[in-house]
């Protein structure tokens, strides 16, 4: 991964990650799914300018869908879940 932004893909903001994120100051974003915890909290320090306590990362399968005669699945992608500092925060 050359570029920070490389990394991060977009954040992922449902009602479950919101409840984390007001609940334990836990953020969860999409990225790239060659990264590694390291370099995912590397690239959210020096993006957003915060301090990282921990990483948790989950592959995501993706689902299969059918829409009329047409059958396929989602795309794949990883999760990265990211909890702050006390004190620190991500505006979106």
């Amino acid at each position: 991964m050359n570029n920070y932004r490389d990394t991060i893909k977009a954040p992922l903001i449902t009602e479950k990650t919101s409840k984390l994120q007001m609940d334990n100051n836990t953020y969860t974003f999409k990225v790239a799914t060659d990264a590694n915890k390291t370099q995912i909290k590397q690239a959210i320090e020096n993006i957003f300018k915060v301090k990282v306590l921990n990483v948790q990362t989950s592959n995501v399968r993706g689902k299969y869908k059918k829409v009329g005669k047409y059958a396929g699945t989602t795309a794949k992608y990883k999760k990265a879940f990211v909890k702050l500092a006390e004190g620190s925060k991500i505006e979106f």
